[in-house]
Parts: structure tokens; sequence; C-alpha cells
């Protein structure tokens, strides 16, 4: 049996362990049956006790799964490029390059994984199943009209009516791709591109390419490139809403192939995402009036007195690339303004891009609204009318 002097130098020695609750059972009871005799060891375990408060929590040794997207979008909102690349063209030039660091991430397992496209078309919304190839594969094609328009060569065979619809052209491109895939493989060649994983071994070099000829080209180009037409089917958009709107279409599918193989990713930094809402608004009045010539959305109501303001609509979105808007509803001249205004909706970021983007039903967004219900309606299907494939 321990003398009381040896037993209070040994509980002195483990007081330590104990105030990190390392000690045995047996250890913790003997302690405890001391320092309720013993004011000496007492105080100490209580100053242990407060100190180890102090230390920091346990902390999971894995990276959060957001941390890489977080800090690549902190590099890509800071860094300085090499050549000056106008800001019309500086969210494709970040977007690009997010989606190609998520494709250097994929395994060759995960380029093989069926992706889901969703826009909107007429009323209702239409998918379309394909892979990691077949969405790099579209980009290139709609980025290919960008491209002709600037001179560059494009990167596919063009379907054989020359036309520069979205659609047309991504569907001659999976044919060539389907047919390419077909061909027998050179004797003692991989499969995948050992660099990429990429089991067709050359679209995301193809598609690398061509994003890096666009902005270099508009980056040397002088003031006049930006308002170049570049045809988009029917509709001709000036250069620099061209860019914006590759850009936005980039970051959507790179979230479309983000959540096929279950990829945190982020929406753009605040300031380009900020510059992709407000130019998807600005072109909503246009959008609607659109739809109203074809029978779509209920006339406007005239407006009687000349500089008179029709309705308006109030359009707020929420969030750090948000903003607060009112949109004319009768096509009357001149800003709209709260004067007659007849709703107000109110809708988060990213929900309004989904929405933008086709990925979201209009009758099942998460909308705050009031006022005249017609308008808000037809303001959400216009939003969604924006989308294709």
């Amino acid at each position: 049996m321990n003398s009381p002097a040896d037993e209070h130098a040994q509980v002195q020695r483990m007081l330590g362990a104990w105030a990190l609750q390392a000690c045995s059972a047996e250890e913790a009871a003997q302690l405890d049956k001391h320092l309720s005799v013993c004011p000496e060891c007492s105080d100490e375990a209580e100053r242990l006790r407060g100190a180890v408060g102090l230390l920091h929590p346990h902390l999971d040794l894995d990276l959060a799964p957001t941390l890489r997207a977080e800090v690549l979008g902190a590099c890509l909102s800071a860094r300085q490029p090499e050549v000056s690349v106008p800001d019309y063209a500086q969210p494709y030039d970040a977007e690009t390059a997010r989606l190609d660091t998520l494709l250097a991430d994929l395994s060759s397992q995960e380029w093989k994984a069926p992706v889901q496209l969703e826009w909107f078309e007429g009323e209702n919304s239409a998918t379309r199943d394909t892979s990691v190839n077949g969405v790099l594969g579209h980009l290139l094609a709609v980025d290919g009209t960008v491209a002709k328009t600037l001179g560059l060569p494009d990167p596919m065979l063009p379907p054989a009516d020359g036309t520069n619809d979205p659609l047309a052209r991504t569907e001659a491109l999976w044919e060539q791709m389907d047919a390419s895939a077909k061909q027998p493989e050179p004797s003692g060649s991989d499969d995948a591109d050992p660099g990429t994983g990429d089991p067709a071994g050359s679209i995301r070099q193809t598609w690398r390419d061509q994003t890096y000829e666009l902005i270099r080209t508009v980056s040397f180009g002088n003031a006049g490139v930006a308002d170049m037409g570049v045809p988009y089917g029917e509709a001709v958009l000036p250069l620099r809403l061209a860019m914006l709107d590759r850009a936005f279409e980039t970051w959507i599918h790179a979230t479309d192939i983000a959540d096929a193989v279950d990829y945190p990713y982020m929406p753009p930094v605040p300031d380009h995402l900020r510059t992709l809402i407000s130019v998807a608004v600005e072109m909503l009045p246009a959008i609607l009036a659109a739809r109203r010539q074809a029978g779509l959305a209920s006339p406007p109501l005239p407006v009687t007195q000349p500089g008179a303001q029709g309705r308006s609509l109030r359009l707020q979105i929420e969030g750090e690339s948000g903003g607060d808007w009112y949109l004319p509803l009768d096509g009357a001249e001149g800003p709209a303004g709260p004067e007659n205004c007849v709703s107000h909706v109110v809708l988060e970021e990213v929900e309004f891009c989904r929405l933008a983007a086709g990925h979201l039903p209009p009758r099942k967004v998460a909308a705050a609204h009031q006022g005249d219900q017609k308008a808000v309606l037809e303001l959400l299907y216009a939003m969604a009318s924006m989308s294709r494939i």
C-alpha cells in the first residue's frame, strides 16, 4: 500500500492525463478519491481543466469538400492576367478555367458518368441524356459560333445546311463524335488520354484550345470587336453579350457534370455572377415582348398618354450578387419605376440563374411574390424561356 506521500506524488504525475480525460477508469477513480481530500491537488486539477478548455477542439483532418472550389474562386477573382482580358470576357475566362479544373479531377470511370442536360422549350421542360464528353461537345459546338465570328477555325464540320442553331450544331458534332468513337484504335493506343482521363482522348484538349483562342483573340482585338454580331440561329447577339452567354452556359453545364459525379461546385465569384444576372434581367422585357408576339403571354395594356408610364413589376434578387429592378410590362417608353407597380417578386440569386437556365420549372420556383399573379407567372415563364440546350 502506498504511503500518503507516494500517493500524492503519483496523483500529481497523472493530473495532466486526467485533465485530458486520458486516464483509465481505475486511475480516474483513484484520482477522484484523492482530489476529494487534497486541496492542493484539487486546485491544480481545476487549473489544468481550465487550460484544457482553451485548447482547440478536435478537428477533422479531412478537408472540407468545398475548400478547393473556394480557394480556386478566390484565386480567379484576385489574379492579374498576363494579357488584359476585356471585362465582358473575364467571366468566360474564369468559368472555363474552373470547368477545366473539375475535368482534371475526374477519374476514367467518372468520365463515363451519365449527365442530363435540361432546358425549357415552349411551355415545358426538356431533357437530353448524354455524357461528360457530350457536354464538352455541346460547349465546343456552340462556342464555335463565336469562334467563326472572330475568324477562328470552326472546331467541327458544320451541319449540311450551314445553320448556326445551337441544337443543330450540337447534334451534328455528337454524330461526328459517335462516328469517331466507332473507328478502330491504332495498334498500341490507349482508350484514354493519360493526361486527362478523357476516354475520347481529344475532346477536352480541343475544347481547351478553342477557349484559349477565343480569350486570346478578344483580348488582342480592337474596341470594335465587342460589337461584332454573333448568330445564334435566328437571333444575333453582340459579341460582348455572346461571351457572357457562353460564361453562363459553361457554369451551368459544369454544374451538370458536377452533379453527375457528386463534385462540390460553387457559383461564379460575386462580381461575375452579378454581371451575368444583370444582363439576364436587362433582357427580360424584350423576352416578354417576344412571348407576347408569339401568343404565349397576354398583350400589354395600352398607355394612353404620351410619356406616361405603364405598369411595372419589381424584381428583387437576393444575395451578394443580386439587385433590385423595376421592369416595364406595357412597353412604355422611358425607364420603369415604382409608379403603377402591380407586382413584386423576390428570388434568391442562384435560384434565379437555375430558372433562367431551364433547370427549374416556373411553377416550382420558391419565389416570394405579391400583386398581380398573372404578371408574376408570365415573368417567370419569360425567365425560363431564355434557356436552351
